[in-house]
């Protein structure tokens, strides 16, 4: 698994740190990810939990956040403009879009994304 090439969303992000058995597949895959999935895994995380034991993880995740390309922002506003009626989060629209472009699957767990083209998704 480790040469498979994903971009890891907030979902699959908590469900790693949670060792969730459908995603344990991926631990040992390389994390690519973003800020902005790192923004909602901290605050979704700060509610459950104290910040002592997810600190270490959190920190850890952010070797793996690319760069944002400016262009990424138009493509998923334009993206979550023609889902809107799916609710998607500001972050995994920025993230499919980056996926996408980097020719990575999105992995994720979230049923909004699970009939998009270029979409891992693994349900918890």
């Amino acid at each position: 698994m480790e040469d498979v090439k994903l971009f890891f969303d907030t979902y699959a992000l908590i469900e790693i740190y949670n060792g969730s058995e459908n995603y344990r597949k991926f631990q040992k895959t390389r994390v690519i990810t973003s800020y902005f999935h790192l923004f909602e895994l901290y605050y979704i995380l700060s509610k459950e939990k104290n910040e002592e034991e997810f600190i270490e993880f959190f920190r850890y995740l952010q070797n793996f956040c690319i760069d944002l390309k400016f262009n990424w922002i138009i493509e998923a506003s334009k993206f979550r403009q023609k889902y809107k009626k799916r609710n998607l989060s500001y972050a995994d629209c920025i993230g499919y879009i980056i996926a996408r472009d980097l020719e990575l699957k999105f992995l994720t767990g979230d049923k909004e994304f699970e009939d998009l083209p270029n979409v891992e998704f693994v349900k918890k």
